[in-house]
């Protein structure tokens, strides 16, 4: 952005401004994840389709915002597990309940989390083939009614405060 101000001073045309600015965006967007809000109507089920809209509504808000690219990630995990992973949480609103008890939103807020319940032969499967399926963070809670895997696609780019490549339990 500073090198297209200082093309700018300098008189630059304008078409090498306007095609430096279009790398820009096409930079930001290819590598900072942009959430997209999802309706029952524009839910792309032949891009995901073993997966539905009311599934990664926010219980709170009602709203459905994710990172396209985090659930082409669960697309792939279903595809390689074979195996339905039924999702309890994906989209958490900042003023989920579960979000503002923290003092900083999870990656639920950012659309790039989703909590899978699965317990036994298929968490176990799950869990050994996420890192390549695109997941960054990996959370395991088997223990107890609730049992389920947090699967999350955060980087360094998204400043989080979490170190990510990580695995953890609950």
């Amino acid at each position: 952005m500073r090198k297209m101000f200082l093309l700018c001073k300098k008189g630059a045309n304008f078409a090498l401004l306007e095609h430096m600015f279009g790398i820009a965006i096409f930079l930001l967007a290819y590598f900072y994840p942009m959430m997209t809000l999802y309706t029952v109507d524009n839910w792309p089920t032949q891009r995901w389709p073993n997966f539905a809209q009311r599934e990664m509504i926010c219980s709170h808000s009602g709203e459905c915002r994710l990172d396209p690219t985090s659930m082409d990630c669960l697309q792939r995990l279903r595809n390689t597990v074979g195996l339905p992973l039924p999702v309890s949480s994906a989209y958490r609103s900042p003023d989920h309940p579960v979000e503002i008890s923290k003092e900083r939103g999870g990656s639920h807020t950012l659309g790039q989390a989703f909590d899978v319940v699965c317990r036994g032969a298929t968490a176990y499967k799950v869990v050994s083939v996420a890192m390549d399926a695109g997941f960054t963070g990996i959370g395991v809670a088997q223990s107890g009614e609730g049992r389920f895997i947090h699967l999350d696609t955060i980087t360094h780019l998204d400043d989080f405060p979490a170190e990510r490549p990580t695995i953890w339990s609950y």
